[in-house]
């Protein structure tokens, strides 16, 4: 039983793959692939292991060996599942392998923007503490968390813990109804939320409904001094609208761990606006990379192999 790894490196150097070899009787593994890589990679193997690496209609019709693909993430866009299903390949992914580390760095963003840190550090590291006429710095007026209003859009696992660790700091947790499904949700609507929010916080998957959710408009509803963090998917936030919102000062603070294209290899003008004097933080896409989450991903997915290996011998 021949699998492949595709893109290892996604997992980090330091993440022991020796429970999926375990599982099959050769492992080929690569750091990265190219897409006029994939198919001489993939040929003759009957799992193929991916995170990122696109597997499309095309590609598949091409492996005739191929009954398995184990997704190293949660979202499966990357797999042309209809060309999975017509050739009866199965397609397995993971799930809340990074609750504890998301919701961490959720929490990071919060209480950072919070603090206004960018525009603080930006202070200290100009000098400007040194030429104070008094022992602090209070030029930026900081947020206390207790008692504020934080609204969650997405009430999944994620959500949940976000909840649970915000209400640690005292704060107000409201979650808000599923985007385009308000009508049949007991949940308010985020579009009747947002004023009273003191932070809005997303953990919804992209989606028509939940594309360009964060707009003009929306943010012309929030309070001028509110945050929002968006560790879900870039696209969610209409960026161009949020930065234009954060530059006016009608928008308190903004932190985001994902962009509309990843990596960003033309730039992004969140990016380019992390050198301006703004409450602005951009993090690489990687609230999920601590250890224990990438580790969780290899266990998962050794469960899937199992669960694979039973359903055809049962």
């Amino acid at each position: 039983m021949k699998a492949v790894i595709l893109d290892a490196a996604t997992l980090g150097e330091d993440i022991d793959l020796t429970p999926i070899r375990e599982q099959v009787d050769s492992l080929d593994v690569h750091a990265i692939t190219l897409p006029e890589q994939r198919l001489e990679r993939l040929a003759g193997a009957r799992i193929a292991l991916v995170n990122k690496v696109v597997l499309d209609a095309e590609l598949l019709d091409q492996l005739p060996a191929l009954e398995l693909i184990c997704v190293l993430a949660t979202g499966t866009n990357n797999i042309d599942m209809a060309a999975a299903e017509r050739h009866g390949i199965e397609v397995r992914n993971v799930a809340a392998y990074g609750t504890a580390s998301v919701a961490q760095h959720t929490l990071m963003l919060m209480l950072a923007l919070a603090n206004r840190l960018p525009l603080y550090q930006q202070d200290v590291a100009a000098g400007r503490w040194d030429e104070n006429p008094f022992f602090c710095l209070m030029d930026h007026r900081t947020l206390q968390l207790a008692d504020k209003r934080l609204v969650i859009v997405g009430q999944g696992e994620l959500g949940s813990r976000v909840a649970q660790l915000a209400e640690a700091f005292g704060m107000q947790v409201t979650f808000a109804a599923r985007p385009g499904n308000e009508a049949n949700d007991k949940r308010p609507g985020l579009a009747e939320l947002a004023p009273t929010a003191d932070i809005i916080s997303l953990h919804c998957p992209l989606t028509d409904a939940t594309r360009g959710l964060i707009d003009a408009s929306m943010l012309a509803q929030m309070k001028d001094d509110a945050l929002l963090v968006n560790c879900a998917r870039g696209g969610i936030v209409d960026e161009a609208a949020a930065l234009a919102a954060l530059r006016a000062g009608t928008l308190g603070g903004l932190g985001v761990d994902s962009l509309p294209v990843e990596p960003p290899r033309d730039g992004h003008p969140l990016i380019d606006a992390s050198r301006e004097p703004l409450n602005l933080i951009v993090t690489p896409h990687n609230a999920w990379i601590t250890p224990e989450s990438r580790a969780n991903v290899v266990a998962l997915t050794v469960d899937n192999l199992r669960a694979w290996r039973a359903s055809r011998t049962g």
